[in-house]
């Protein structure tokens, strides 16, 4: 994970920690005819990652777990099945290290406690 995290991008989907060759397939297709809806880069996986993000409103903020939330279940939609958590977790973290404040690893610390 934290070679991910500290890596360079090289653009490929199956380079994100949980992606294998089946899910990028899942996220490469549309269900609906949407091309919007297709994800065929990393590049383009951290995009919608950031669009979750929001909307924000003046009296609401779309926090930190909320929005990984939504990241997770716009996965389930897409028909991923396997390792979302770890997909959202290590999306999270590498965004975190270019935008301080996107993600807050001390919200999830029983996880992390759970896997070792």
């Amino acid at each position: 994970m934290m070679d991910f995290v500290r890596g360079n991008i090289t653009g490929d989907l199956t380079e994100v920690p949980g992606i294998g060759p089946k899910t990028a397939e899942k996220l490469a297709t549309s269900a609906d005819g949407d091309d919007n809806d297709q994800i065929t880069n990393t590049y383009q996986l951290f995009g919608k990652f950031l669009m979750l993000k929001g909307p924000d409103t003046e009296s609401e903020k779309v926090e930190c777990m909320e929005h990984c939330e939504k990241f997770w279940y716009w996965l389930q939609s897409k028909g991923v099945t396997a390792h979302r958590s770890a997909v959202v977790k290590a999306v999270a973290q590498k965004i975190n290290g270019i935008m301080p404040g996107v993600y807050d690893p001390s919200l999830y610390e029983d996880d992390d406690e759970d896997e070792e």
